[in-house]
């Protein structure tokens, strides 16, 4: 990608100059952008396309960039910016909006959800580009940009816009190369692994997801039991029994070593015991043993928060696959039922998407 930038503009006949003007970013920033030294983030990418009249996002390739983070060094600290001067207070504000943000996001649907967290990342990411402040005022202020694009990424995912999620993914996890964050790093490639090992190459996501594993440093034991839960899908999606099974053991080995003194970050507040009996359900599923899966799943949902439609609706329809499975078809068609009246007031692509496949399941399973 930093080539192909500079080449559409040189070929485009601009200088780094101009293009900086035409953009709006520093002529020192894209410079770094287009030398590598900074990844390109979609917003850049989006802006050279719209001036130059060329398509380049096709060129973001998440695997090498992955490759990338992986062996990278950290930078020392957040790089000091001209213009607005951020204090403390403003980054508590952000970082409380991020917060109640990621709790909207369990009830209301993706459709309103992500113009809302979209704007809120530009304008997070405008300060961080153009604002003045300090190093502890700029690690939080670029966390805060990272965050929101991994929320915007998940839900961009979840309305179906996938190449917009991938790019909203990787722009968070430049903002995270800024502040050397390996594990908010780790989290924007797990979430971008999980969405490719649905409905991409799952080569390429069992590659991504161990990365995020491997590269995640410092991680503590419940967002390491996150990381690994989606290599563990990553891995089930690929048929690879032995690598589910090894993952799955290791994801309950780090849950158990959460204690009352360790700090966990905030965006792993939903990861409990029912969520990760519902991915080892799902991976049972996947590698053909679905008995397994029927009494992890139903204990699962009728712990479950209600409220919580969308949630609820897609482990129904695990549920459904596993009743459906195992034979027990009238089982299976009155669960995916239930999921389908809840679909109409979640809206999620994510969500109607797992009712159409397990309504074919069963339909081919009655035949």
């Amino acid at each position: 990608m930093p080539s192909a930038l500079r080449t559409a503009r040189e070929a485009a006949g601009y200088s780094l100059a101009r293009m900086a003007a035409l953009t709006h970013f520093s002529k020192p920033y894209l410079g770094l952008v287009e030398t590598g030294r900074r990844t390109a983030s979609a917003d850049v990418i989006e802006r050279y396309e719209q001036i130059l009249g060329v398509t380049l996002g096709t060129a973001l390739d998440p695997v090498r960039i992955t490759h990338e983070w992986l062996i990278a060094e950290m930078p020392a600290a957040a790089h000091t910016r001209a213009g607005r001067r951020i204090g403390v207070s403003l980054v508590e504000a952000l970082d409380a909006r991020v917060v109640q943000l990621r709790h909207l996001d369990d009830t209301v649907s993706s459709s309103h959800m992500l113009p809302v967290i979209i704007r809120e990342l530009d304008e997070a990411t405008a300060l961080a580009r153009d604002g003045v402040f300090t190093e502890d005022v700029g690690r939080r202020l670029f966390t805060v940009v990272g965050e929101l694009a991994q929320l915007a990424g998940w839900v961009a995912s979840d309305a179906g816009q996938y190449v917009r999620a991938q790019q909203l993914y990787l722009s968070g996890l430049s903002a995270t190369e800024t502040i050397g964050d390996r594990v908010l790093g780790a989290q924007l490639l797990s979430s971008l692994s999980y969405q490719i090992a649905n409905v991409g190459r799952r080569d390429d996501a069992l590659l991504i997801a161990r990365s995020a594993v491997k590269g995640a440093t410092g991680a503590t034991p419940v967002v390491r039991a996150l990381l690994l839960e989606r290599y563990a899908w990553a891995a089930a999606r690929l048929r690879d029994a032995d690598t589910t099974r090894r993952v799955l053991d290791a994801v309950d080995d780090a849950f158990e070593q959460r204690a009352a003194g360790v700090r966990e970050p905030e965006w792993v507040y939903w990861l409990n015991r029912a969520e990760i009996d519902v991915m080892a359900a799902r991976c049972a599923i996947e590698l053909g043993a679905p008995a397994q899966a029927e009494p992890l799943l139903t204990q699962a949902l009728a712990s479950y928060n209600t409220d919580h439609v969308r949630e609820v609706a897609l482990y129904q329809t695990w549920l459904a696959e596993s009743y459906a499975k195992t034979g027990a078809l009238d089982a299976a068609r009155a669960t995916v039922d239930r999921a389908q009246a809840a679909a109409v007031h979640a809206d999620s692509a994510r969500l109607q998407r797992r009712i159409t496949a397990v309504v074919k399941l069963i339909d081919r399973w009655a035949t």
